[in-house]
């Protein structure tokens, strides 16, 4: 399992340059089953990350490239009129897919986004009455750019919770903005990647991922770290106990692609910024990853 870990990693790594944290954080939110959340400038690599993890896996891609007429249908799927059987057939849309790319997804009607709750949920989506289940494994990758605002409309409270956690990549140095430049002359692109994993592996990895020890007083260090942002007088609205659920799977994932079969309090603190900032709401404009910060410094460690 280990060498299944280290092959997905380096088949990332041959598209995405420099990104190691990236790369590692995207995979704690695919072995965790949870979705992630990119958010950064345009032209970072947000999408060729996306569709490089998608390659990489033995399933179905599909991406959704979002816009203000965008409507919920397109999402989930419809059912059309048959003439030849005289009766309505299911047409599936994007999410019926392994992997689904939500490209630009804050570009979307907040009625459209809506539309990727429960299927996020519960791998499920309702159709004129009729629950169908999604593919499995089922992963989310959304990208959003924090920049801009004109023509956007901001992901709800109840939406950003869906999402285990939310990731920059930032800039490239100097020295990876000129290996992405050789790697162009070399040909080296998300097309030519090749599946490293099967999606009966990613499951059974996952399975082995819930089974990671943490232990009771690693669980109280979460709790207390959660339960301080629901308190705290800078923080409108604190995280949720969704996100206290997502913080121990991820310390958990963590702690498996780190070759531990035991979290650490060390897989907690490297986690918090990007599973609990999202999650909540700083008051009168304060930077919330400064707050996160504040309350890991002002707890003891277990």
């Amino acid at each position: 399992m280990r060498e299944q870990i280290e092959a997905l990693t380096q088949n990332l790594a041959h598209t995405i340059v420099g990104k190691t944290e990236a790369i590692r954080l995207v995979l704690v939110a695919l072995l965790s089953g949870g979705h992630a959340l990119l958010e950064d400038v345009p032209g970072v690599g947000k999408t060729l990350l996306a569709k490089s993890l998608a390659r990489s896996l033995d399933g179905k891609f599909q991406r959704l490239q979002c816009t203000p007429d965008l409507l919920p249908t397109d999402i989930t799927g419809t059912n059309i009129w048959n003439p030849k059987t005289g009766e309505f057939t299911f047409l599936p849309g994007p999410v019926f897919a392994n992997v689904l790319l939500a490209d630009e997804i804050n570009r979307a009607t907040p009625r459209t986004q809506s539309a990727l709750l429960e299927v996020m949920e519960e791998n499920q989506v309702t159709v004129d009455g009729v629950s169908r289940t999604v593919p499995q494994p089922f992963f989310v990758i959304a990208t959003q750019n924090p920049i801009e605002y004109q023509g956007t409309f901001p992901l709800p409270e109840a939406q950003m919770d869906r999402f285990m956690l939310s990731l920059s990549l930032g800039y490239p140095s100097a020295q990876e903005e000129l290996q992405m430049l050789q790697n162009l002359q070399q040909r080296a692109n998300a097309t030519q990647l090749q599946p490293c994993i099967s999606l009966a592996e990613l499951q059974q990895l996952r399975q082995i991922c819930s089974q990671v020890k943490v232990e009771s007083s690693l669980q109280e260090y979460i709790l207390e770290l959660v339960r301080a942002t629901r308190h705290d007088e800078e923080i409108t609205l604190g995280v949720s106990p969704r996100g206290t659920v997502a913080l121990q799977k991820a310390t958990q994932a963590l702690a498996f692609i780190s070759g531990r079969d035991y979290a650490i309090p060390d897989d907690v603190k490297f986690l918090v910024p990007y599973v609990l900032c999202h999650r909540l709401i700083p008051r009168g404009g304060r930077n919330a990853r400064t707050i996160v910060e504040r309350l890991l410094r002002s707890l003891p460690i277990p």
